[in-house]
């Protein structure tokens, strides 16, 4: 156990429902950290209450539940919270030209807006006390961008423009804004995604009709989609040193992919990163590279 969480510093986590959120509020409960849990449907807070966890009801979509639940987190730690780990988000499948604009607005909604105002609600608190950790869980595709996940890769560039503003004008405050960037990891976002895309992409009348036929077949499928796949352990093993690192890095990468790009992004031309960006995205499609 680390000198920080032996403390038992109290972390609110949201979408803690599944997958990364799920483990890290479980992960840290047992590291000795102060778990306050969060999730969108009643039925998960009741089920987590009942695994242990002090949970609460939060939708990031809706400004009335998020002050409701930053009410309840202020009365059980007495505003001393001493990290945030913004989890809960999701993806949004389609082409950029099939996004309606309600649609594009639902993914900003509980990506950038909703992640945006809970943390503007917690920074007083930080401040007041002077130390904090606000940790974002962004994505690989918050600074390389693939084929047919514009919505998704838009909210996330959207966040990481924002905590690397919020680095700078949180500079010498004790308070450090923090981006984990995952790549593929095991979890429910596949099949949330999929029912996204069926709810709100017309594929019928799309021009990209056989690309989404290809899409379907890839979020379908059982098991890992895409190689170097990493379990949420991996995620929640980043967040760990986050936490306990006296001065954390900015940034955070996880799987392979994220390493990957990361290097390119530095090294290759826009029109060399277009060129390999390309061809993942029509391995995905099961496309024959074009000449």
């Amino acid at each position: 156990m680390t000198e920080l969480s032996s403390r038992e510093r109290s972390v609110l986590i949201t979408g803690c429902s599944s997958g990364i959120g799920y483990c890290a509020a479980h992960t840290l409960h047992k590291c000795g950290y102060r778990v306050i849990a969060s999730a969108r449907n009643m039925n998960d807070v009741m089920r987590l209450q009942q695994e242990g966890l002090d949970c609460i009801q939060l939708d990031l979509d809706d400004t009335t539940s998020i002050a409701a639940a930053v009410d309840e987190v202020e009365a059980r730690t007495g505003r001393h919270l001493y990290a945030l780990f913004n989890n809960a988000g999701f993806g949004q499948p389609g082409a950029v030209e099939d996004l309606p604009r309600d649609v594009l607005r639902a993914q900003f909604e509980t990506n950038v807006f909703g992640t945006l105002e809970l943390t503007n609600r917690i920074l007083p608190w930080m401040r007041e006390a002077g130390e904090g950790r606000i940790i974002q869980n962004s994505s690989v595709l918050g600074f390389v961008s693939l084929a047919y996940r514009g919505a998704y890769n838009a909210s996330k560039y959207a966040l990481e423009g924002l905590y690397d503003t919020l680095r700078l004008e949180l500079a010498g405050s004790n308070i450090f804004p923090v981006l984990i960037e995952p790549g593929p990891i095991t979890s429910r976002f596949r099949e949330n995604a999929f029912a996204a895309y069926q709810r709100n992409i017309d594929t019928v009348h799309s021009v990209h009709r056989e690309a989404y036929l290809a899409t379907e077949r890839r979020l379908e499928q059982k098991g890992p989609a895409v190689p170097f796949t990493l379990p949420p352990e991996a995620v929640v093993d980043k967040l760990l040193k986050a936490l306990s690192s006296p001065r954390p890095k900015g940034r955070y990468y996880v799987t392979f992919p994220t390493y990957l790009f990361g290097t390119l992004k530095r090294f290759l031309t826009t029109r060399g990163l277009d060129r390999v960006l390309l061809k993942v995205s029509r391995n995905e499609q099961g496309q024959k590279p074009r000449t």
